[in-house]
Formats: structure tokens, sequence, C-alpha cells
């Protein structure tokens, strides 16, 4: 059958997913020994990534006679994976009706990403709250929990019988159009099939679609379906129309799913009108669609792996030219990836810990040159501890090794699929940073490597530096056309290539360049991870629950 251009339905033109923050306290500590009761106001700020400035998002009821308060109101924020949102949490003893949030008691205050909650077991996180000099101020609690938006998938397919003869010399070339009703009664296209040449009962291939897409969660919503006569320049030829609903569709196949397709100018023309053909749902199945913060809350990590260029084409280190060089006062563009890359990754992975990896580098003391090295040169271990940890051992190495080449990715690729291939149960997934400066040497063999880690739980992103010219690394990107070893196409598209150029701040602003930096290419991840776990099976664990701390009274 002839395909139309599709119509997609990609994560990014749905809804935001929306997170419910929820706060509480273990314990809140009293700013007057001698009262039992403080009433209480937390008040949540979120950080603009460009100004770095705190603005109000908003403030939970007052509570009072508790040291324990758990709040009805609750903060429900944009999740952006590939964003740090910066949160900030102030807590006051309010003891007038002033709304000016300085007229009050301050009692403590604390510092957590949105990542961060999320990704604590159980999407919990508990933060010691600070700000007064030598006082205990106590903890205070964020829960997370994933608004549902009518998550589900409706899988569908219909078929045809008897429709209008719209062709002179043929029969009809039918495709369906699927419209949603909104509220001031107009129509949005959701979906149109594929067209079935030549034939006036056509069976059309099954389909998925978002069901939020079909009707916007209301499923007694009018669902519009046309009918036409696909033409080559475009003027396709209305057969009829006819009405339902999800919950009509629902229904799956009965005598309640097969429709009269109806032309209403046929139908005021003609006396004798009785249809143009009927459409027949043969089958209707409806699935949950499992979100990236599912998998979070049930306890899927996130391995981050760094790896390095030390090829000599990044000039002495020593230089200030060089790609490499320790400027005291700013990072370099290698050091800047990797930390915009890490911070938020980081959010998503309990133990903190980072394998990291140089490539292109004679090592000593033999000067033997290493495609996968360890940063740290523990040979034994190559974690590091933090993203902080990643950039000392990256700073050591550059004083300790000595750059080389060629610029060859296969290894290191090969050396994270090797891992990643043992853990296949959903319960982690790699994520691969490669930073480079050049061309890569080894195409062919690095292609192989993509093409056999596109099967597995993982991800590969790749930032350019410098001014060089990275034609070949579009290729890898898989954006336009997949990836492929001698006839063999990667299951899936997993790298993601940029150059770090683009993203540079006209005015030197290195934290919004590591803003959109992170934004761009992290994008694609949570998708990325969704494509694997769908392809093998995997649905989301139930989520972890952390255990409550006993609540104990402690008096300042």
């Amino acid at each position: 059958p002839y395909k139309l251009e599709p119509v997609y339905f990609l994560s990014r033109v749905l809804p935001a997913t929306k997170i419910e923050v929820t706060v509480s306290f273990n314990v809140l500590l009293c700013a007057c020994p001698f009262s039992m009761s403080i009433p209480t106001v937390v008040v949540h700020y979120v950080q603009s990534i460009a100004t770095k400035e705190w603005r109000e998002f908003g403030r939970t009821e007052v509570i009072e006679n508790t040291l324990n308060p758990d709040f009805v109101r609750k903060f429900v924020l944009d999740f952006f994976f590939e964003e740090k949102q910066n949160l900030r949490f102030d807590v006051y003893n309010v003891d007038s009706r002033s709304s000016n949030i300085s007229k009050h008691d301050f009692l403590g205050q604390t510092f957590c990403t949105l990542g961060e909650i999320i990704g604590s077991k159980g999407s919990r996180l508990e933060k010691t709250l600070s700000g007064i000099p030598g006082k205990k101020c106590g903890s205070i609690i964020f829960t997370a929990e994933e608004l549902s938006n009518c998550r589900d998938l409706a899988t569908m397919q219909l078929c045809a019988n008897k429709l209008d003869k719209k062709d002179f010399f043929g029969k009809s070339d039918p495709f369906l159009v699927f419209y949603r009703s909104n509220e001031d009664g107009t129509f949005t296209i959701c979906h149109k099939t594929e067209v079935v040449k030549n034939t006036l009962n056509p069976v059309w291939q099954s389909f998925t679609i978002p069901v939020r897409a079909l009707c916007n969660g209301d499923y007694d919503r009018t669902v519009k379906v046309d009918v036409y006569d696909w033409d080559r320049d475009g003027s396709h030829d209305f057969i009829g129309e006819f009405t339902t609903s999800y919950r009509e569709l629902s229904r799956g196949q009965s005598q309640f799913n097969v429709y009269e397709v109806l032309n209403p100018k046929k139908k005021g023309k003609k006396k004798k009108y009785i249809n143009s053909g009927t459409v027949t749902l043969l089958s209707f199945k409806v699935e949950s669609e499992y979100t990236f913060v599912d998998f979070i809350r049930g306890g899927t990590q996130l391995n981050f792996t760094v790896a390095i260029d030390f090829t000599a084409s990044n000039g002495n280190p020593s230089q200030p030219t060089s790609l490499h060089y320790m400027n005291p006062y700013q990072l370099n563009a290698y050091a800047m990836a990797l930390k915009a890359v890490g911070e938020i990754i980081q959010d998503y992975d309990s133990d903190k810990l980072f394998p990291a990896y140089g490539f292109g580098a004679k090592l000593p003391p033999d000067g033997k040159v290493s495609h996968a090295f360890p940063l740290n040169l523990n040979m034994e271990n190559p974690n590091c501890r933090g993203i902080d940890g990643v950039l000392e051992a990256y700073f050591r190495s550059l004083r300790e090794v000595t750059l080389y080449g060629p610029t060859n990715f296969a290894p290191v690729i090969n050396q994270v699929a090797r891992v990643a291939a043992d853990v296949t149960d959903g319960s982690q997934y790699f994520v691969l940073l490669m930073i480079t400066d050049g061309v890569i040497s080894d195409m062919v063999q690095t292609k192989e490597a993509v093409v056999n880690a596109s099967a597995l739980p993982m991800s590969i992103i790749i930032v350019g530096v410098g001014p060089a010219e990275f034609d070949a690394m579009e290729e890898l990107d898989g954006d336009h056309v997949r990836v492929s070893f001698r006839g063999r196409f990667a299951e899936r598209d997993i790298v993601q290539f940029v150059p770090f150029r683009d993203y540079i701040d006209r005015a030197g602003n290195q934290v919004l360049s590591m803003a959109r930096l992170a934004k761009d290419v992290l994008a694609e991840i949570p998708e990325q991870l969704l494509s694997f776990m769908k392809t093998r099976g995997v649905v989301p664990r139930p989520a972890l629950t952390a255990s409550k701390a006993p609540v104990s009274c402690v008096q300042p």
C-alpha cells in the first residue's frame, strides 16, 4: 500500500510530564523551646537557568500544633529530564497574618533538584534544613509522584466494504483521517492511515495512537473519521464520513462498531441514497504507556560512563591554545561538557560511582598506546566518585599521560557494551558520554560497535569540541539514516551527536552554555530508554518504597 506522510506522536509535542511534589517533615525543631505550637509554612522557589535568580513558585498552607507537619497543598512541576531543575525550600514560623514572608521567623532552608527527588529510592528524598548558625533545624521530606495524564495507547484495525468508486479508470485508493473534537466545536487531525490502492473493500494496517491524542482523556468526546480517495496531485476525493467515540471503539468488534459512511452532499441530492459504504472495526486493544518516571520510580538506575579524547590533535595541555588547557579561572570545553551532562545524570544513579576512560594516549611507564584506559589510572577499578571525582581524575591524567592517537571509538563503546550485555532486565540503563575533537579513525569498527550496542540497554552521546568539521559524526547520529554494518541495521537510534560550539553563549556565560548543551544531548535519553524496554517487553517494577524514619520530638 502507498504510504502517506505519517503523523508523529512524539513525547515533545504532547503535554510535559507533570510531577506532584509533597512536602512533610521527619521532625521540625522548635524555634521556641517552650512551645509545641509552630504555625509553619514552606515557600518553594525555582531557579532561572539563564539569570540564576530565584523566583517564588508557591507556598503550602499554614499548619499549626505539630512538629511534624504533613502539608495537603502540593507543588506541581513540569519535569524535563534534560534540564537541571534547581529547587529551594524555605521554612518559616508564621506569627502574623502578613503575606510578606520577611515578616515571619525563618526556620531553615534546603536545596535540591527535581531530578534528585525523582531519582531517590521510592522518589522520596530527605534533606536536612540549614540556615540558622548553631541550631539544628530538623529535616524535610519530599515525595514525587507523576500525575497520570491518560497514558493509555490504543491499537486498532479497520476495514471497509463497498465504498464509492471515485477513479474513472479504476476503483478507489481509500484512506482514513481521524479527528478529535475540541471544546469549541472544531476538529483537530490526530491520525492518517496508509492508502490501500485500487479497491472498494480495503483492509488497513493496524495502528497505535495515544488515547489522549484521540480524545484528550474524555472517553465520550466525538471522534470524526473522514474517508478519502487518494489522488497523486493532492486533491483527494471525499467519499464520506462517520463519527464514533473512544468509549464506542473500546467495545471492540461488534455490531456497534460497523459504521455507515455518509456523504452529506450526495444524501441531499439523491432521494434513494443509503450510504457510501461501511467501515468496520476489526480489533481494538488498549495498553498502558509506561513513562521514563515509571521506570526510575521502579528502581531503574542510569549508569553514566565518560570517555575523553587524549589524541595529540587537541594540542599541548600546558598551552592556552590547547582544548585540554587547564585554565585556573574557567573550565575547558571537555570539562564543561562533562559537568553539564554528568550533573544531571548523577541524580539517577544511587551510588554516584562513574567509570571514566580516556582514549588515544601513551600511558606510563612504558608509553604503550591505549584506547580505553581508566582516567584514574587504576586498571582494576575505573570508577570515580561523583562528577567532581571524574573531573579530578581527568585533570590528573592530563599531567601523567602523553597525548598521541589515533582517534578510535570502538574500544570504549565495546567496553561499556560488555557490561550492559550482562544487565538486560530493566534494572539498569547505560549512558556513554564521548567527548572528542576530531574525525574517527576506526569508523568501520565503530559502526559495528554501535549496531551491536543498539540491542542493549545503552545510549551514546558524542560531543565534538573545537573547530574541526564533524561530518562523519552525523552518519553515526542516525536521525536520517539508521547506522548499518554489512547490511545489518541498528535496532534503535542510540547515538546523539552535537558540536559544542553551537551551544556556547556569546556573552561568555559558561552556565548557560552548559545548560543549552545538556538540554539538547539529553533530550532523547528517556525515549531511547523506553524504546529498549518496549522492544524487550520489560515493564517497570512497582515503585520502591523508602521506609519513613520514626518520628521523635527533638528539642533544640
